[in-house]
């Protein structure tokens, strides 16, 4: 397929932007946009921007589906190659406000932000201990994964004065990070930090790479942020080590079932603080993605390969 003529917005995109909004950002990109919904026929359309999968994908005739996300782990690979269907995500956008989540939960647990918070809520006056509250300047921070996220967490933990070490495949020197570990060596690289912050892919090696083991190598008064995927945790083997106090909480915006269930003990803890997935939502979102699309509906025309292409 040389060129896209008529470009789907999936509604599922709702969950994250209005589709309307997306579909009127791209009026002027060349092809015909129209949102469609679970039900609607998508042969008419040469390519669908998604946020959901959906098995009718496969044999609706698309030359190409982008996922308005980064992760993509719930798209079958090797069935879209099959029918030679193009995958792109939008990895490479949300570096800032990701890592302005990540640090701002770790200034939240510095500066006891949500005890303070939960107290208001009750209507209680009530101070820290004079032990309890910290600077940051003199805490470390290891993030693993020093992609696009990781890096945007990595710079602005810097920023604020922290000790900064990180945790790539390859151990090349980062701006803004004092050190870098090979995976290998994962437990030397969050043995000494504060805060544990995780920004890494899921993938066959990432899942569950924080377990009892990690958790037993972390100080028992750090903290864990993870803004990655949720199964890179094992979320079991952190509820024991929170009960343990093996380690001190966690910030935590991604679980390994979404929306993460009412009966978990993650609700009640004070040491946690829970984001629903949200960590990259913002009011320019829409327009990221569809400077991804843009560029993509422009070099499919003139033949060139995609950018961020998945498969």
């Amino acid at each position: 397929m040389s060129r896209i003529s008529t470009l789907g917005v999936h509604e599922s995109v709702d969950d994250v932007f209005p589709a309307t909004v997306f579909r009127d950002a791209l009026d002027d990109a060349g092809p015909s946009v129209r949102v469609v919904g679970a039900d609607d026929d998508l042969s008419p359309l040469d390519a669908l921007v998604t946020f959901e999968y959906d098995a009718r994908f496969l044999d609706a005739g698309l030359g190409w589906i982008h996922s308005i996300q980064a992760g993509v782990d719930r798209f079958p690979f090797d069935a879209l190659q099959e029918r030679d269907i193009a995958l792109t995500n939008s990895t490479g956008i949300h570096g800032d406000v990701v890592g302005e989540t990540a640090v701002g939960m770790m200034l939240a647990f510095a500066r006891r932000l949500h005890v303070h918070r939960s107290n208001q809520e009750r209507g209680e006056w009530q101070k820290p201990a004079w032990d309890d509250a910290f600077p940051l300047r003199r805490e470390s921070a290891c993030v693993v994964g020093l992609g696009t996220l990781g890096r945007g967490v990595a710079t602005r933990a810097a920023a604020l004065g922290m000790d900064v070490t990180g945790v790539k495949r390859t151990p090349t020197p980062v701006d803004g990070v004092d050190e870098v570990f090979p995976p290998e060596e994962l437990h030397a690289a969050i043995a000494d930090a504060r805060f544990v912050a995780l920004a890494v892919p899921l993938t066959d090696d990432t899942k569950r790479m924080m377990s009892t083991p990690e958790f037993e190598a972390m100080r028992d008064d750090a903290y864990l942020i993870n803004v990655a995927r949720g199964p890179v945790v094992d979320q079991a083997a952190l509820v024991d080590a929170l009960d343990a106090g093996a380690v001190a909480g966690a910030g935590l915006d991604v679980f390994e079932t979404e929306p993460l269930p009412a009966e978990s003990t993650l609700w009640d803890r004070d040491e946690v603080i829970l984001t629903p997935h949200a960590a990259g939502f913002n009011e320019e979102y829409y327009e990221r993605v569809a400077t991804i699309v843009r560029e993509n509906l422009r070099r499919f025309a003139v033949g060139e390969s995609l950018t961020n292409r998945v498969v």
